[in-house]
């Protein structure tokens, strides 16, 4: 019986490859950068464990019900559940919210600005030590928030970076989040976490991925695992 070969780090240029062709079918992501970090950190809590229109919704009404971010830390925080109970799991994301709004106070200031320009692992760090933050939401701060070069790996990322073997199996997360960080030099990581998010939703689905439908077939070693290619 032949041995299944062993997994080797794919070089930078497979994922340009990727893009590439993620490019022709899907285009070009238009998001923009937006130099609001905090911003960012409560979209990602309200983010999880629910759709992108019920985060929305629970994000607009926190930002109608309250004038700035300084009054969502010092609210009760039942206001806080009441505003965000559109997106889900309103009693656990509220203190959270609270808690890393309160952990920015502790150095005198809400303001974040910093972070565009400080070596970035010592960002991330920084980020990564705020109550409930780890790699994902620390990179999506540093990449919409600042332009800063971090892929965020999400779910769909995950999956289709597996299937794709751009990371080994049963790597963690933060492993995985490392492999991003060097696959996507010479790319652009914005482009390179959207397109792979849009992948993930309209084709490589978690559970009957449409792989006779996917761009990347050819490339795809769970595709050709499949028989389809």
């Amino acid at each position: 019986m032949r041995r299944r070969a062993e997994w080797e780090p794919p070089p930078p240029r497979r994922l340009r490859q990727i893009l590439e062709r993620l490019r022709r079918e899907y285009g070009r992501p238009s998001t923009r950068i937006h130099g609001a970090p905090i911003d960012e950190l409560v979209l990602t809590v309200l983010s999880q464990n629910t759709n992108d229109r019920n985060r929305d919704v629970a994000y607009e009404r926190l930002r109608d019900r309250f004038p700035s971010w300084e009054a969502v830390r010092d609210a009760p925080v039942e206001e806080i559940e009441e505003a965000i109970r559109p997106g889900g799991l309103a009693v656990t994301k509220a203190p959270r919210i609270q808690r890393i709004l309160e952990a920015i106070s502790e150095s005198g200031s809400m303001d974040l600005s910093w972070l565009a320009e400080a070596p970035l692992e010592e960002a991330r760090d920084y980020l990564c030590e705020l109550p409930g933050v780890g790699r994902k939401t620390a990179a999506c701060l540093l990449l919409f928030a600042y332009g800063r070069h971090d892929v965020p790996v999400d779910t769909h990322v995950h999956r289709v970076g597996a299937r794709l073997a751009l990371f080994r199996a049963g790597a963690s997360l933060g492993e995985c989040h490392d492999e991003m960080l060097r696959l996507s030099r010479g790319a652009d990581p914005l482009e390179a976490h959207v397109a792979l998010i849009r992948h993930g939703r309209r084709i490589c689905h978690a559970r009957a991925p449409r792989c006779d439908e996917c761009p990347l077939l050819r490339m795809c070693p769970y595709g050709r695992s499949r028989g389809l290619s």
